[in-house]
């Protein structure tokens, strides 16, 4: 599966913002989805993240309240709305998937990513 994230800008700081993740090639319903996210000079970290059956998505804490990831029906495209946006959400963005039925935390544990969008929060 190919993955392709867009949605990424420059906003400000308590504002919010959408990314898209458009799979081609197949659908992600076979696939445990998630979002990960990589600071400028800093490691990738885990977002948000759900299962292929669909189950209770899990959140990173810097994460929880704030952002939701979820999945269109026709489950080929995932998206992460993210609201009340920080300066500290700074990052590249990045989509992931993985074709088991459990949301790995560490970013070795996903095959298919997309290629990252920039998302800037000013103060």
């Amino acid at each position: 599966v190919q993955l392709q994230a867009s949605g990424g800008g420059l906003v400000q700081a308590g504002d919010s913002l959408r990314l898209s993740c458009a799979a081609s090639g197949r659908t992600i319903n076979s696939y445990s989805v998630a979002w990960f996210r990589q600071p400028s000079g800093k490691v990738r970290e885990f977002v948000a993240g759900m299962t292929r059956s669909g189950g209770r998505p899990v959140y990173a804490d810097s994460a929880k309240g704030r952002f939701t990831i979820s999945r269109d029906n026709a489950k080929t495209t995932m998206y992460l709305q993210m609201n009340s946006l920080k300066p500290e959400d700074t990052a590249v963005y990045y989509c992931a998937a993985v074709n088991i039925g459990i949301v790995p935390r560490t970013p070795g544990s996903y095959p298919y990513w997309g290629q990252g969008t920039l998302v800037t929060v000013s103060s």
